[in-house]
């Protein structure tokens, strides 16, 4: 190959190994991505609810309260959380499950505002203004859901908005197993998604 003829090939090469980094970052399947801390616990915060909420807010030690429980990583400019909201609120009216909301990046009164319209699920709510906790939790996007055991552990991760079919065939017999026994295990499997359950 001369090297004309390199110059320009070489540059071809490189656009179209660029194109397919953008496109596998637009288009892969995040419900895929890991999560390093299932079976891990959860890490060290302590958050104050949002300014003029009317709530409190929550932290690690919460989460270690012997209750099996969920953090929902939501904010009122995330328009899927909009679409997930109805199942929290329902969730929260028929079952005794913590549900802890996890404010990202949000302004108070759009949180406010987004709580007083649409209803609170959340038995305490935390203001990530910077984001921070939920970089700790390994939050890729939102929303993003947190099954945690009664000790702290971080037993399932789901990524993206709960669905009524994930709430029943994965969320829902995880915890009634960790409920029933103390552990994960003997739980309905959950779908192979890359977010391995804790067995503890």
């Amino acid at each position: 190959m001369t090297r004309r003829t390199l110059f320009l090939v070489l540059p071809i090469a490189i656009f179209v190994l660029v194109a397919i980094g953008f496109y596998k970052g637009l288009y892969m399947d995040t419900e895929t991505l890991p999560s390093a801390l299932i079976g891990k616990p959860v890490p060290q915060f302590a958050l104050a609810a949002p300014e003029g909420l009317g709530q409190k807010g929550f932290s690690t030690t919460d989460l270690k309260a012997g209750k099996v429980s969920l953090v929902n990583a939501f904010a009122s400019w995330c328009l899927p959380c909009h679409a997930e909201h109805p199942l929290l609120m329902e969730l929260s009216k028929t079952t005794d499950i913590p549900i802890y909301g996890l404010n990202v990046k949000d302004k108070p009164q759009d949180a406010d505002g987004f709580l007083s319209a649409n209803g609170d699920p959340y038995t305490a709510v935390g203001a990530d203004s910077d984001g921070r906790v939920s970089i700790d939790f390994g939050v890729y996007g939102y929303p993003e859901t947190f099954v945690v055991a009664g000790d702290g552990t971080i037993l399932y991760r789901q990524v993206g908005p709960l669905t009524r079919d994930i709430l029943k065939d994965t969320i829902l017999p995880l915890v009634k197993a960790y409920q029933k026994t103390g552990t994960a295990e003997g739980s309905a499997a959950a779908p192979d998604n890359g977010q391995k359950r804790a067995a503890l």
